[in-house]
């Protein structure tokens, strides 16, 4: 009998096939795996969107097969009982067929590459914060405090290091282990100044993150992090389901007539909702004195609500206009944004 829907569980090196015209199930190693579905007909393969997922979704649909991406928190609610390829396989195989399942848009090897700079980007930023604070720490030892910033803390270790009017009071034992995180502040500097003139040069060849830029708090990395995290933005109905993809709306417990909000459900994407809540809140920050609708907005909001709930409120309402910018391809303009 022919095989027209397929369950692909990925993994490193051993794969497991679930197919729903099949009695049993074939493993299949990575070697294998293309030459498999070279041998068949077309068919609907589903596979979780995890690590790896767009390149083998990308591999199968040149091979002529359809291929879903799905999200594995939804996939689970199919797995029967206990946890194995060969169950996970299975719950793939009928989650893809059905008609409410959500997937996920395969990316383009360019929007992977362009969230790999955002994804090291980050890294470098979390390992600079180490190292400045790690340096600050030990340079409060000897009554030697910097303002905030990472500039002015290379300014003073450019102090204490300076072969003409040393800094007093530090021994040669801490100089030696200040030189090693003052070497690597230094490199972690140039690293992001690399990767973000990247993301600019990217930034400046996308029609798409250029509208996104006019919006207040929506940078060039916020904006370029949309452009290729979002494969297809019609995939949204709705402004306010990219909002709640971005886990920025309340979550829900209610039931019958009883509706019940609690504090945001903070799904989907971590990193595109902090870049979208730390735009608000310096939105929030230069606004006090501006006269747009954004910003009677926006002290209407803080005459009753706390600056962290308007900063997130500020943060959805953002999200919902990037939808409507680059579904409806338009230009954003401060003073059509309408009071809500």
């Amino acid at each position: 009998m022919r095989i027209t829907t397929i369950g692909l569980d990925i993994a490193k090196s051993v794969f497991q096939v679930h197919g729903v015209d099949e009695t049993g199930e074939a493993v299949l190693t990575r070697r294998k795996l293309l030459p498999f579905f070279a041998k068949l007909p077309s068919c609907l393969i589903g596979i979780e969107a995890c690590a790896t997922a767009h390149h083998w979704a990308r591999e199968l649909a040149a091979l002529g097969h359809e291929v879903k991406l799905m999200p594995p928190a939804y996939v689970k609610a199919y797995v029967k009982r206990g946890k194995n390829d060969a169950a996970d396989a299975e719950a793939i195989c009928e989650a893809v067929t059905r008609p409410t399942m959500r997937f996920v848009p395969v990316k383009s090897p360019e929007q992977q590459g362009i969230l790999m700079v955002h994804r090291t980007r980050s890294l470098v930023v979390r390992q600079r914060t180490m190292a400045a604070n790690a340096m600050r720490a030990h340079l409060a030892e000897f009554g030697l405090v910097a303002n905030p910033g990472v500039r002015n803390l290379i300014k003073l270790v450019a102090r204490v290091f300076d072969a003409h009017i040393p800094e007093p009071g530090v021994p040669e034992m801490a100089r030696t282990a200040l030189s090693v995180l003052a070497r690597r502040l230094v490199e972690l500097e140039d690293e992001l100044q690399s990767l973000d003139q990247t993301l600019n040069d990217w930034h400046r060849q996308n029609a798409m993150s250029q509208r996104l830029v006019a919006i207040p708090g929506i940078g060039v990395i916020t904006a370029t992090a949309i452009v290729a995290t979002v494969s297809d933005i019609h995939a949204f109905r709705s402004g306010r389901q990219f909002a709640a993809w971005l886990g920025l709306v309340p979550k829900q417990n209610s039931s019958g007539e009883k509706v019940r909000l609690g504090g945001i459900s903070k799904q989907g994407d971590r990193y595109l909702r902090r870049l979208l809540v730390v735009g608000a809140t310096a939105v929030i920050r230069h606004s006090r004195n501006k006269d747009t609708p954004l910003a009677h907005w926006l002290r209407g909001l803080l005459d009753k609500k706390p600056v962290r709930l308007v900063s997130v409120a500020l943060a959805n309402k953002t999200a919902r206009i990037a939808w409507a910018l680059l579904a409806h391809d338009r230009s954003y303009h401060p003073y059509h944004v309408a009071k809500q």
